[in-house]
């Protein structure tokens, strides 16, 4: 049953004082009580509005530095107790415990203090607040009587609703307790991960990983659907972060996985000659470089002039007028650079349907860990595959070393191979792909898949370097890659019949390297 009456007493205390003013305006016009403390009173007060500080209210002063302000009964207990019911009524009669109708509380900044790259441990702890998550929770609770605002972007629902009756509804109040929780348990999230990292040695295993999964993010968008039609789905965290969406329809679930896989891939590339990615169902179809982005898309989509219609494409450099032109002559789902000129968004938003996303920050290396979700209840954690390898990581393997053209094969092809969906093959030339076979269960058909692609394209491999994200476990995909015309192959090595494989290629004078790292995807 609802115990609601007019609101005539409400407990404001912000770090964020945006609309504060207004608000609190809207409230002194309605006759209702303020009770605040530190700098939210003094703002409050510069404004004209009458405040009566918290401390003069509960008869307790602040002490310990701010850390104890509002942890009072006359407070929590003027928020907890249920209106109507007796037992509690006599109560707060007998204890002088006035009914505070509305609180108004944002929590200390600990998030943004913790990303700050010189934050201490004391700064951190500093910026745990105490009092406000737990005024936030009282008020939560007791919903039926009180209404909880801990995000000013709600200002308006509630002043509308005061002004207009002098209280609020039901409806209101139930949607803002549940915001309520949810900020509650962000910011726990957020401050346990941070001392879970802080205090690493007691809060996570031998191997550095966390004893507990705290993953919580909050809604962004309703999507469409997810992959089809009959699955429901949203988009959830901080993507525009590192996207921001500058032309077409919204994103669909599918554009999404598509748009991080090709960030993701064009990100090995952010320091390196002009780059340009064309991407499907999250595997690379294509990449090429050049002089210039417009060679990189020639270079990049002779590889497969058929798998990038509804395709993704991602470059390196902010993508010209020139390059756009090539890019619009074939139908694109998403186009994603680290800028566009005004040139080649004149030529693009000529299509109202084409997503451009402008990268705002490189999303491969934001988070530590990679989370899935495997059914049952469970979820596997690891490591995000951020390995790089460089010309001094490779260790030549036959009795041939690579030329010096076959070696910038190898280290460009690596890093096309590491974002293939396994077992995954790649053929490729110094600057551009040449047959791409992904995600097949035999290492041997995705190599036949790769020289048929190469096949349709018109490309020769003749003097192409393979490259296996997994080693060879049998000679028989070197084999078929030197028949195809690769003169030199990179894979991790580790193979049983590793010595079986370099004979192979010895035989057929294939240079080939090991790299010690597999990049195995599925």
């Amino acid at each position: 049953m609802c115990h609601m009456a007019k609101i005539q007493r409400a407990l404001i205390s912000v770090s964020d004082k945006e609309g504060l003013v207004p608000f609190a305006t809207t409230l002194a016009d309605a006759s209702v009580e303020i009770l605040s403390t530190g700098g939210t009173a003094r703002v409050m007060r510069e404004a004209g509005l009458t405040v009566i500080d918290v401390s003069d209210y509960t008869g307790f002063p602040e002490m310990m530095d701010g850390r104890v302000k509002t942890l009072h009964p006359k407070v929590h207990g003027g928020l907890l107790h249920l209106r109507g019911n007796a037992e509690h009524e006599a109560a707060a009669a007998e204890h002088g415990i006035e009914p505070i109708d509305l609180v108004v509380v944002n929590l200390y900044p600990f998030e943004a203090t913790v990303a700050k790259p010189d934050v201490t441990l004391e700064d951190a702890i500093e910026n745990i607040d105490i009092g406000g998550p737990s005024m936030l929770r009282s008020a939560a609770k007791n919903h039926e009587s009180v209404t909880v605002i801990t995000d000013p972007a709600d200002y308006e629902a509630v002043a509308q609703q005061i002004r207009s009756d002098g209280e609020t509804t039901l409806e209101l109040r139930r949607t803002l307790a549940a915001k309520v929780y949810v900020r509650t348990a962000e910011y726990d999230a957020a401050i346990a991960g941070h001392l879970q990292s802080a205090f690493s040695g007691e809060e996570t295993t031998s191997d550095g990983l966390p004893n507990e999964l705290l993953v919580h993010a909050s809604l962004v968008q309703t999507l469409r659907y997810g992959e089809n039609p009959h699955q429901r789905a949203g988009l959830y965290g901080k993507f525009d972060e590192y996207f921001e969406q500058l032309h077409g329809k919204a994103l669909s679930y599918n554009n999404i996985l598509d748009a991080t896989a090709a960030a993701n891939l064009i990100s090995e590339f952010t320091e390196d000659t002009p780059t340009l990615a064309i991407l499907k169902h999250t595997n690379p179809c294509g990449v090429g470089q050049g002089a210039n982005l417009r060679e990189a898309w020639d270079n990049a989509f002779a590889t497969d002039n058929q798998a990038p219609f509804g395709g993704i494409i991602a470059v390196n450099q902010p993508l010209d007028g020139i390059c756009a032109e090539a890019i619009s002559e074939i139908f694109s789902e998403v186009i994603i650079a680290p800028e566009f000129t005004e040139e080649a968004k004149a030529v693009l938003q000529k299509k109202k349907n084409l997503r451009l996303l402008k990268v705002l920050k490189n999303p491969f290396t934001a988070v530590a860990w990679d989370v899935r979700n495997t059914g049952a209840e469970s979820f596997l954690v690891q490591e995000r595959d951020i390995k790089t390898t460089t010309g001094d990581d490779l260790k030549v393997v036959t009795k041939r070393e690579p030329t010096e053209d076959e070696l910038r094969a190898m280290l460009f092809g690596w890093r096309v191979v590491k974002h293939v969906k396994s077992n995954a093959i790649v053929y490729c030339g110094p600057d551009r792909t040449l047959g791409i076979g992904a995600g097949q269960m035999s290492r041997v058909d995705s190599s036949r898949i790769a020289v048929w692609k190469a096949g349709e394209a018109k490309l020769s491999l003749k003097g192409s370097v393979v490259c296996s994200d997994a080693f060879f476990p049998f000679p028989d995909g070197l084999i078929a890659a030197a028949e195809a015309g690769a003169t030199a192959a990179i894979q991790p090595g580790g193979s049983v019949r590793d010595e079986e494989v370099i004979a192979a290629a010895d035989e057929r004078d294939v240079a080939m390297v090991f790299t010690g790292a597999r990049h195995f995807r599925h």
